[in-house]
């Protein structure tokens, strides 16, 4: 009788034990799961990180070097010489082919701006067969800008989260309550300046 209790005791032991591995495996794999669900949805969009811009709480997008070029320009104030490079998302991207305006949610642009420079090698090299020519090339990084359209999360600011960005670091937030002001008079392509370059 001890020997039988004794050994019921062991199989329900074995099967708890069991039982518990198997709980804390599904537990800790839909943890998982959830952070990793979690770390995919906030890429680029809403966070309270200290890597996040101030009032917008957008963070930057991974990969989004890799996006495609939606236009580039070369900006000129009475303080600023930059040579910019817009580039999109794919929803950006079929926006600006099709002319949607205004842009649908999930839309997001990215700006990258940088200093120029002379290029003496690429002078010489074209000084036999354009005489006087003047090659400027990218100099030092200024800094990356992003606009996220999310017209629910942003209606106060038309749509659109703001953030800028200098060596991985938002900018502060007197920095970022000057964006939508900034983008007010492009109010008529949804607060977009960038227009989509042609092919050439």
């Amino acid at each position: 009788m001890l020997q039988a209790s004794a050994r019921a005791l062991y199989y329900l032991g074995a099967f708890g034990g069991c039982a518990a591995i198997a709980v804390c495996t599904v537990y800790f794999a839909s943890s998982a799961a959830q952070t990793g669900k979690q770390s995919q949805s906030q890429a680029g969009t809403v966070s309270n990180s200290s890597n996040a811009s101030p009032i917008y709480g957008v963070t930057i997008p991974p990969g989004y070097r890799d996006w495609k070029v939606i236009a580039v320009n070369h900006l000129v104030t009475d303080k600023i010489d930059q040579l910019r490079a817009q580039l999109g998302n794919e929803i950006a991207i079929k926006a600006f082919k099709e002319g949607t305006v205004p842009f649908p949610d999930g839309t997001i642009i990215a700006a990258l701006h940088w200093t120029h420079v002379a290029s003496e090698d690429n002078n010489k090299a074209l000084a036999g067969a354009f005489p006087g020519a003047k090659s400027f090339v990218i100099g030092s990084d200024v800094n990356v800008q992003f606009m996220l359209k999310d017209s629910k999360k942003y209606a106060a600011t038309g749509g659109w989260g703001f953030a800028d960005f200098k060596n991985g670091k938002p900018g502060d937030k007197a920095l970022h309550e000057a964006c939508f002001p900034c983008h007010e008079p492009a109010k008529a392509h949804d607060f977009v300046f960038a227009r989509y370059a042609p092919t050439p």
